[in-house]
Order: C-alpha cells, then sequence, then structure tokens
C-alpha cells in the first residue's frame, strides 16, 4: 500500500502550469513539522514537495499561498534524472489525490483570495471524480471525539489493550 497524509504549511505560492495537452499541474512544498523537539525544544520540519493536478491544482492555487496550512492525502512518487555534470539524482514527491485546508479564515488571519468561502473543505482530486468539490462546514474544529462520552465508564479486558 502506498499512501501518505501530511499536514503543514505552505512554503511559497504554488507553481501552476498547463501541460501541451491543457491540463494543469501544480508543484508546491509543504513544511511539515516532526512529532518531536529538538535540544532547542523546538520542532524541526521536513520540506515535502507535492504535485497536484487538473482542477485540483488550479483551486489550490487559487485560494491558498504562502503560509496557508493544508491536509493532503495521495502517494509517494520516485523518479530520477541525470543532472548537468551527468550524476545521476533521485526525487521524491507526493502526488497529491485530495486536499483539505484545516484553518478557518480568522486562523489564516488573511483577507486575499486564500480566505474566501473554501474554509474547511474538500477537494477529491481523483480523475473519475474530477471537480467534486464538497463543503464540511459543519465541521467543529473545537468539538472533541469524546463530548459524546459524558463520564460514563467504558468496559474494556486486558485482553482487548494492544500493550
Amino acid at each position: 500500500m502506498n499512501n501518505v497524509q501530511l499536514i503543514g504549511r505552505l512554503t511559497r505560492d504554488i507553481d501552476l502550469r498547463k501541460t501541451p495537452q491543457g491540463d494543469s499541474v501544480g508543484r508546491f512544498t509543504l513544511a511539515v513539522d516532526r512529532n518531536y523537539k529538538n535540544k532547542q525544544g523546538e520542532y524541526d520540519a521536513d520540506f515535502i514537495n507535492c504535485t497536484i493536478w487538473r482542477g485540483a491544482a488550479d483551486i489550490l492555487a487559487r485560494y491558498a499561498q504562502k503560509g496557508t496550512k493544508i491536509a493532503v492525502d495521495g502517494n509517494i512518487r520516485t523518479g530520477s534524472y541525470e543532472n548537468q555534470q551527468g550524476q545521476r539524482v533521485y526525487t521524491t514527491e507526493v502526488y497529491v489525490n485530495n486536499f483539505y485546508f484545516v484553518e478557518s479564515r480568522s486562523q489564516r488571519n488573511d483577507q486575499g483570495p486564500a480566505s474566501s468561502n473554501f474554509e474547511n473543505s474538500t477537494y477529491n482530486n481523483q480523475s473519475s471524480q474530477q471537480n467534486n468539490f464538497s463543503f464540511n462546514n459543519d465541521f467543529n474544529q473545537s468539538s472533541s471525539p469524546f463530548d459524546d462520552f459524558n463520564g460514563s465508564s467504558v468496559d474494556i479486558s486486558e485482553d482487548d489493550l494492544p500493550f
């Protein structure tokens, strides 16, 4: 299985281009924090190269910009090429299938095109489902998955625990 899910911030605006066939292709780098702190008490980040195609590329380029926090899912693609010195260079990037805006307009603190009504939105880039843009505006970022728990006990035996 080759499946990747990342949450991070765009390090620059989307580099949007068109193929000779007219398909849009966008390239961007996502800064993803690691889940531990370094010796200075700060989170290091990994910078992941990503590629997005067709309508999803157009929408992401239109509504996201440097610093926008997004979630992506897709798959890893590897490749190689020969540089000008004749050396083989290996590449790894994420081909994005879906992206999600994970911040509201006020969290982005931006009044540009990226802060339209597309907050908490999903875009599916499957070729069989092009232009399948859905809104998830009923999503409440402050809710907890335990809100419905109401303090009642849960019956779990030791055999059910994975550790």
